[in-house]
């Protein structure tokens, strides 16, 4: 199997891969744990980065819409269907949940103490 990288929208397609196959990996990971009495701090960094992946996976598919389906752009489907994917992507992008990102980050929290 080989990959053939052309344009950086190849490479872009290929992180929201990676991340959606992290995002797999750490809800499994957490489901397995949950239900085990051992591994709590493991636990708890699965639920972290799921959570993570999970929001990097929403902003890039929302932003691979964006870019694919953007207006006065040649595309492969009619303009009625391009219009509510390029809405589709700007409403995932906006009700995305940005407090899990940002307000528990760790830079977030430093700042915040120190402006406090």
């Amino acid at each position: 199997m080989s990959f053939q990288f052309i344009s950086s929208l190849d490479y872009f397609v290929f992180f929201i891969i990676f991340i959606k196959i992290v995002f797999i990996v750490s809800a499994i990971g957490h489901l397995i744990l949950s239900h085990l009495s051992i591994g709590q701090k493991l636990d708890s960094a699965l639920v972290y980065w799921k959570e993570r992946t999970e929001f990097i996976f929403i902003v890039s598919m929302s932003i691979l819409l964006i870019y694919t389906f953007r207006i006065n752009h040649e595309k492969p489907i009619n303009k009625e269907t391009a219009l509510l994917f390029y809405l589709f992507g700007w409403i995932l992008l906006i009700t995305a949940k940005w407090g899990i990102f940002v307000k528990e980050a760790n830079w977030y929290k430093v700042i915040s103490q120190q402006l406090a």
